[in-house]
């Protein structure tokens, strides 16, 4: 290996590792703990060092979103993939959609803004999962009118999303509970979408 590769694949490395201080410190004294000063001494770099990857902290933020959607995404399309039945489908993506939730807590909190501003940049990361469950919505219909597609998705958003969004903020009802509503909530709406 040549000595330019070795430079790129060590500044890959210390790119990865900043993300990855970043969410252990996350993990540790939440979101508002994080600071550029505490990701340069957890990887025992100074911080103008840090500057170098990320212009600011926001920059981190952000990479550490569109990681996050890429996480979401990967999880829906593998809930897609273990049945042929759209109806199926969604009730599990749905389902993986609250696992990912409650699996990478501090994650979903940075994407969609539970206790904290989140990043609001579009990307083709945060509209993946989006477009994995409207195909999926779409075929159920059997529609292609987008507008209520939309629809349809943002109502099972805004009670999924409302859902999590509750337990992340008090202790909720327990898992049981919490996964009937989930589940009555699912089918509830998916009678709807049929023609």
């Amino acid at each position: 290996m040549g000595s330019k590769e070795r430079i790129i694949r060590q500044k890959e490395q210390t790119r990865a590792n900043i993300l990855k201080a970043a969410r252990q410190i996350v993990k540790q004294e939440g979101w508002q703990g994080l600071s550029m000063r505490k990701i340069a001494d957890k990887i025992e770099y100074t911080a103008p060092i840090i500057y170098e990857y990320f212009s600011s902290k926001e920059a981190i933020l952000q990479e550490l979103t569109c990681k996050g959607f890429q996480l979401l995404s990967k999880d829906l399309d593998e809930a897609k993939k273990k049945y042929d039945d759209p109806v199926e489908q969604l009730e599990c993506m749905w389902m993986a959609y609250w696992d990912f939730a409650h699996t990478n807590k501090e994650m979903y909190q940075l994407m969609y803004g539970v206790q904290m501003t989140c990043c609001t940049q579009s990307t083709p990361e945060s509209d993946h999962p989006y477009d994995l469950i409207t195909e999926v919505i779409g075929k159920i219909m059997k529609s292609e009118d987008e507008d209520v597609i939309m629809q349809k998705y943002f109502t099972f958003f805004s009670v999924i999303h409302g859902l999590i969004s509750i337990n992340m903020l008090s202790q909720g009802l327990g898992d049981d509970m919490n996964k009937q509503i989930l589940k009555d909530a699912i089918t509830g709406i998916t009678r709807t979408l049929d023609p």
